[in-house]
Protein backbone atom coordinates (compact mmCIF):
# COMPACT_ATOMS: atom_id res chain seq x y z
CA UNK A 1 0.00 0.00 0.00
CA UNK A 2 1.28 3.46 -0.92
CA UNK A 3 1.56 5.97 1.93
CA UNK A 4 0.62 9.53 0.99
CA UNK A 5 1.85 12.31 3.27
CA UNK A 6 0.31 15.55 4.44
CA UNK A 7 2.25 18.81 3.94
CA UNK A 8 3.24 18.65 7.60
CA UNK A 9 4.61 15.14 7.16
CA UNK A 10 6.55 16.20 4.08
CA UNK A 11 8.14 18.95 6.19
CA UNK A 12 9.30 16.29 8.66
CA UNK A 13 10.78 14.34 5.76
CA UNK A 14 12.55 17.50 4.64
CA UNK A 15 14.03 17.82 8.12
CA UNK A 16 15.29 14.24 7.88
CA UNK A 17 16.56 14.97 4.37
CA UNK A 18 18.56 17.96 5.58
CA UNK A 19 20.27 15.72 8.14
CA UNK A 20 21.11 13.18 5.45
CA UNK A 21 22.34 15.85 3.04
CA UNK A 22 24.51 17.39 5.74
CA UNK A 23 25.96 14.00 6.64
CA UNK A 24 26.76 13.20 3.01
CA UNK A 25 28.46 16.57 2.55
CA UNK A 26 30.67 15.80 5.55
CA UNK A 27 31.36 12.30 4.26
CA UNK A 28 32.34 13.60 0.83
CA UNK A 29 34.98 15.79 2.49
CA UNK A 30 36.15 12.93 4.73
CA UNK A 31 36.55 10.37 1.91
CA UNK A 32 40.29 10.78 1.31
CA UNK A 33 43.05 8.23 0.75
CA UNK A 34 43.97 6.30 3.90
CA UNK A 35 40.60 6.66 5.64
CA UNK A 36 38.76 3.49 6.65
CA UNK A 37 35.07 2.99 6.03
CA UNK A 38 34.69 2.59 9.82
CA UNK A 39 36.07 6.14 10.14
CA UNK A 40 33.42 7.33 7.69
CA UNK A 41 30.75 5.56 9.71
CA UNK A 42 31.83 7.51 12.78
CA UNK A 43 31.55 10.77 10.84
CA UNK A 44 27.99 9.93 9.81
CA UNK A 45 27.06 8.82 13.29
CA UNK A 46 28.29 12.12 14.74
CA UNK A 47 26.34 14.24 12.26
CA UNK A 48 23.09 12.30 12.62
CA UNK A 49 23.04 12.06 16.41
CA UNK A 50 24.38 15.60 16.67
CA UNK A 51 21.29 16.81 14.78
CA UNK A 52 18.98 14.98 17.17
CA UNK A 53 18.08 12.40 14.52
CA UNK A 54 18.38 8.60 14.46
CA UNK A 55 20.18 6.49 11.81
CA UNK A 56 17.80 4.62 9.51
CA UNK A 57 20.25 1.82 8.73
CA UNK A 58 21.67 0.87 12.12
CA UNK A 59 19.95 -2.35 13.17
CA UNK A 60 17.75 -2.47 10.05
CA UNK A 61 17.24 -6.22 9.51
CA UNK A 62 20.41 -6.61 11.59
CA UNK A 63 22.61 -4.20 9.58
CA UNK A 64 25.50 -3.31 11.93
CA UNK A 65 26.40 0.25 10.87
CA UNK A 66 25.12 3.78 10.34
CA UNK A 67 25.92 3.97 6.60
CA UNK A 68 26.58 1.60 3.72
CA UNK A 69 30.03 1.94 2.13
CA UNK A 70 30.67 0.19 -1.18
CA UNK A 71 34.09 0.46 -2.85
CA UNK A 72 34.80 0.05 -6.58
CA UNK A 73 33.10 -3.21 -7.68
CA UNK A 74 30.84 -3.19 -4.61
CA UNK A 75 27.45 -1.84 -5.70
CA UNK A 76 25.41 -1.40 -2.52
CA UNK A 77 25.06 -2.49 1.13
CA UNK A 78 28.77 -2.67 1.92
CA UNK A 79 29.47 -2.85 5.67
CA UNK A 80 31.90 -0.29 7.13
CA UNK A 81 35.08 -1.83 8.56
CA UNK A 82 38.41 -0.74 10.01
CA UNK A 83 40.04 -3.10 7.49
CA UNK A 84 38.41 -1.44 4.46
CA UNK A 85 40.68 1.52 3.70
CA UNK A 86 40.03 3.67 0.65
CA UNK A 87 42.96 4.31 -1.67
CA UNK A 88 43.89 6.85 -4.29
CA UNK A 89 41.96 6.02 -7.47
CA UNK A 90 39.04 4.29 -5.72
CA UNK A 91 35.42 5.29 -5.95
CA UNK A 92 33.18 4.75 -2.92
CA UNK A 93 29.41 4.72 -2.74
CA UNK A 94 28.08 6.06 0.57
CA UNK A 95 24.41 5.45 1.36
CA UNK A 96 22.91 7.27 4.35
CA UNK A 97 19.53 7.44 6.05
CA UNK A 98 18.15 9.36 9.03
CA UNK A 99 14.88 9.54 10.96
CA UNK A 100 13.30 12.71 12.38
CA UNK A 101 10.09 12.33 14.39
CA UNK A 102 9.37 9.00 12.74
CA UNK A 103 10.01 10.07 9.12
CA UNK A 104 12.93 8.94 6.99
CA UNK A 105 15.34 10.57 4.58
CA UNK A 106 17.52 8.39 2.33
CA UNK A 107 20.23 9.39 -0.15
CA UNK A 108 23.52 8.17 -1.60
CA UNK A 109 26.55 9.56 -3.40
CA UNK A 110 29.54 7.97 -5.08
CA UNK A 111 32.77 9.83 -4.38
CA UNK A 112 36.05 9.74 -6.33
CA UNK A 113 39.03 9.29 -4.02
CA UNK A 114 42.16 11.19 -5.03
CA UNK A 115 43.14 10.88 -8.70
CA UNK A 116 40.52 8.76 -10.49
CA UNK A 117 40.66 7.51 -14.09
CA UNK A 118 38.44 9.21 -16.70
CA UNK A 119 36.27 6.12 -17.26
CA UNK A 120 35.34 6.01 -13.57
CA UNK A 121 34.61 9.73 -13.52
CA UNK A 122 32.36 9.32 -16.54
CA UNK A 123 30.53 6.46 -14.81
CA UNK A 124 29.87 8.72 -11.83
CA UNK A 125 28.70 11.57 -14.03
CA UNK A 126 26.30 9.42 -16.06
CA UNK A 127 24.83 7.74 -12.98
CA UNK A 128 24.27 11.00 -11.10
CA UNK A 129 22.81 12.76 -14.13
CA UNK A 130 20.43 9.87 -14.74
CA UNK A 131 19.08 10.31 -11.21
CA UNK A 132 18.38 14.00 -11.83
CA UNK A 133 16.80 13.29 -15.21
CA UNK A 134 14.55 10.73 -13.54
CA UNK A 135 13.38 13.20 -10.91
CA UNK A 136 12.94 15.94 -13.53
CA UNK A 137 10.54 13.65 -15.41
CA UNK A 138 8.16 13.46 -12.44
CA UNK A 139 5.10 15.67 -12.80
CA UNK A 140 1.78 15.81 -10.98
CA UNK A 141 -0.61 13.70 -13.02
CA UNK A 142 2.25 11.75 -14.59
CA UNK A 143 3.07 8.11 -13.91
CA UNK A 144 5.83 6.30 -12.09
CA UNK A 145 7.14 4.82 -15.33
CA UNK A 146 8.06 8.34 -16.49
CA UNK A 147 10.87 8.29 -13.93
CA UNK A 148 12.14 4.86 -14.97
CA UNK A 149 12.00 5.73 -18.66
CA UNK A 150 13.93 8.98 -18.16
CA UNK A 151 16.66 7.27 -16.13
CA UNK A 152 17.19 4.52 -18.68
CA UNK A 153 16.95 6.85 -21.67
CA UNK A 154 19.60 9.17 -20.29
CA UNK A 155 22.02 6.33 -19.50
CA UNK A 156 21.53 4.72 -22.92
CA UNK A 157 22.11 8.07 -24.64
CA UNK A 158 25.59 8.47 -23.15
CA UNK A 159 28.57 6.88 -24.93
CA UNK A 160 30.40 4.23 -22.93
CA UNK A 161 34.11 5.11 -22.49
CA UNK A 162 35.19 1.68 -23.73
CA UNK A 163 32.64 1.52 -26.52
CA UNK A 164 30.52 -1.00 -24.65
CA UNK A 165 27.13 -0.82 -22.93
CA UNK A 166 26.38 0.57 -19.51
CA UNK A 167 25.23 -2.11 -17.05
CA UNK A 168 22.03 -0.85 -15.42
CA UNK A 169 21.48 -2.90 -12.27
CA UNK A 170 17.98 -4.43 -12.28
CA UNK A 171 17.78 -6.36 -9.00
CA UNK A 172 17.96 -3.30 -6.74
CA UNK A 173 15.55 -0.43 -7.22
CA UNK A 174 14.18 2.76 -5.72
CA UNK A 175 11.18 2.82 -3.44
CA UNK A 176 8.55 4.78 -1.61
CA UNK A 177 9.67 6.32 1.65
CA UNK A 178 8.02 7.89 4.70
CA UNK A 179 7.29 6.34 8.09
CA UNK A 180 9.32 3.36 6.88
CA UNK A 181 12.51 3.51 4.88
CA UNK A 182 11.26 1.07 2.24
CA UNK A 183 7.65 1.36 1.12
CA UNK A 184 5.58 0.81 -2.00
CA UNK A 185 5.94 1.53 -4.85
CA UNK A 186 9.15 0.20 -6.35
CA UNK A 187 10.90 2.58 -8.74
CA UNK A 188 12.84 0.77 -11.47
CA UNK A 189 15.86 2.30 -13.13
CA UNK A 190 14.83 0.81 -16.46
CA UNK A 191 11.55 0.03 -18.19
CA UNK A 192 10.78 -3.69 -17.75
CA UNK A 193 9.13 -5.48 -20.70
CA UNK A 194 5.36 -4.96 -20.75
CA UNK A 195 5.66 -2.78 -17.66
CA UNK A 196 2.49 -1.02 -16.47
CA UNK A 197 2.62 2.77 -16.16
CA UNK A 198 2.47 2.44 -12.40
CA UNK A 199 0.66 4.69 -9.95
CA UNK A 200 -0.12 8.32 -10.69
CA UNK A 201 2.24 10.91 -9.28
CA UNK A 202 0.20 13.04 -6.88
CA UNK A 203 0.85 15.38 -3.99
CA UNK A 204 2.02 13.55 -0.90
CA UNK A 205 3.84 10.78 -2.76
CA UNK A 206 7.48 10.57 -1.63
CA UNK A 207 10.02 8.44 -3.46
CA UNK A 208 13.67 7.47 -3.11
CA UNK A 209 15.16 7.08 -6.58
CA UNK A 210 18.54 5.36 -6.84
CA UNK A 211 20.13 4.31 -10.12
CA UNK A 212 23.06 1.89 -9.91
CA UNK A 213 25.20 1.61 -13.02
CA UNK A 214 28.18 -0.64 -13.78
CA UNK A 215 31.06 -0.10 -16.18
CA UNK A 216 30.65 -3.76 -17.12
CA UNK A 217 27.61 -6.00 -17.28
CA UNK A 218 24.51 -5.47 -15.13
CA UNK A 219 24.98 -8.87 -13.40
CA UNK A 220 25.43 -8.96 -9.62
CA UNK A 221 26.12 -11.32 -6.75
CA UNK A 222 25.97 -11.10 -2.95
CA UNK A 223 29.05 -11.76 -0.81
CA UNK A 224 29.14 -14.23 2.07
CA UNK A 225 28.39 -11.49 4.61
CA UNK A 226 24.84 -11.57 3.26
CA UNK A 227 24.81 -7.83 2.61
CA UNK A 228 27.45 -6.60 0.18
CA UNK A 229 26.32 -6.67 -3.46
CA UNK A 230 29.12 -6.71 -6.05
CA UNK A 231 29.37 -6.75 -9.83
CA UNK A 232 29.67 -10.29 -11.11
CA UNK A 233 32.47 -9.38 -13.52
CA UNK A 234 34.43 -7.22 -11.06
CA UNK A 235 33.77 -3.99 -12.93
CA UNK A 236 33.41 -0.70 -11.07
CA UNK A 237 29.91 0.47 -10.10
CA UNK A 238 28.33 3.79 -9.10
CA UNK A 239 25.21 4.58 -7.06
CA UNK A 240 23.38 7.87 -6.49
CA UNK A 241 20.12 8.42 -4.63
CA UNK A 242 17.78 11.18 -3.48
CA UNK A 243 14.42 11.27 -1.73
CA UNK A 244 11.93 13.66 -3.32
CA UNK A 245 8.30 14.65 -3.68
CA UNK A 246 6.37 16.62 -6.30
CA UNK A 247 4.54 19.88 -5.55
CA UNK A 248 2.72 22.44 -7.66
CA UNK A 249 6.13 24.06 -8.22
CA UNK A 250 7.65 20.80 -9.43
CA UNK A 251 9.93 18.19 -7.86
CA UNK A 252 11.32 19.06 -4.44
CA UNK A 253 14.45 17.05 -3.58
CA UNK A 254 14.13 16.52 0.14
CA UNK A 255 17.70 15.24 0.65
CA UNK A 256 19.37 17.96 -1.44
CA UNK A 257 20.45 20.88 0.74
CA UNK A 258 19.27 23.38 -1.89
CA UNK A 259 16.07 21.47 -2.71
CA UNK A 260 17.19 20.76 -6.27
CA UNK A 261 14.67 23.04 -7.99
CA UNK A 262 17.19 25.00 -10.07
CA UNK A 263 18.97 21.88 -11.28
CA UNK A 264 15.69 20.23 -12.25
CA UNK A 265 14.50 23.39 -14.01
CA UNK A 266 17.72 23.43 -16.04
CA UNK A 267 17.23 19.82 -17.10
CA UNK A 268 13.62 20.43 -18.05
CA UNK A 269 14.44 23.50 -20.07
CA UNK A 270 17.21 21.80 -22.01
CA UNK A 271 16.24 18.15 -22.36
CA UNK A 272 12.63 18.07 -23.53
CA UNK A 273 11.58 15.83 -20.65
CA UNK A 274 8.00 14.69 -21.18
CA UNK A 275 5.50 12.67 -19.16
CA UNK A 276 3.15 9.86 -20.10
CA UNK A 277 -0.28 10.69 -21.44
Amino acid sequence: MIEYKSPEEIELMRAAGIVVGTALAALREAAVPGVSTADLDEVARGVIYGAGATPSFLGYHGFPATICTSINSEIVHGIPSKDAVIRDGDVISIDCGAIVDGYHGDAAITVPVGEVTPDKLELLRVTEESLWHGMAAARLGGRLIDISRAIEAYIRSQPHPAGGTWGIVEEYVGHGIGTAMHQDPQVHNFVPPRAPKGPEIVKGLALAVEPMVNLGTRLTRVLEDGWTVVTKDGAVSAHFEHSFTVTDEGPWVLTDLDGGRERIAAIRSGSGVTASA
